[in-house]
């Protein structure tokens, strides 16, 4: 597969929910920064990542762009997350059953055809507004 054939089949696993196919395109040893928190390595804590994930938010991306450098090393990915805020997550606003439409994007590296860095960005306060009804 190519880099940009990779990075779709991820997000067309994340829409569907397919956390096997997701983590099937990942490195071994996968690097993932998520937003607003820390690097974790390792195929094992992303699994950990999307559990608590699929705990908290029911999440649709649309509008999704993937975007591949010459060498098929690296992507970005833009697109719009289309969520529902389902359980309240650690010291964030709590969860109602928000509803929430937010731009998003991230950065992958690929190695040997696999995933091995995703990088997430959205903007938090922009969500926190969402969720608490004041935007």
């Amino acid at each position: 597969m190519t880099a940009n054939e990779t990075v779709t089949a991820y997000y067309d696993a994340f829409n569907r929910k397919d956390w096997t196919a997701m983590l099937n395109l990942l490195h071994p040893d996968v690097r993932h920064d998520a937003n607003q928190g820390s690097t974790h390595v390792g195929k094992a804590l992303f699994e950990q990542f999307l559990q608590h994930m699929d705990e908290c938010y029911d999440e649709r991306l649309t509008d999704i762009v993937v975007m591949t450098e010459p060498t098929g090393r690296r992507a970005a990915c833009e697109f719009v997350v289309n969520g529902v805020y389902k359980k309240t997550d650690g010291d964030l606003p709590a969860a109602t059953g928000q509803t929430y439409v937010l731009p998003a994007g991230a950065f992958l590296e690929l190695t040997d055809g696999l995933i091995s860095r995703v990088t997430t960005y959205y903007n938090l306060p922009l969500w926190e507004s969402l969720v608490l009804g004041k935007n």
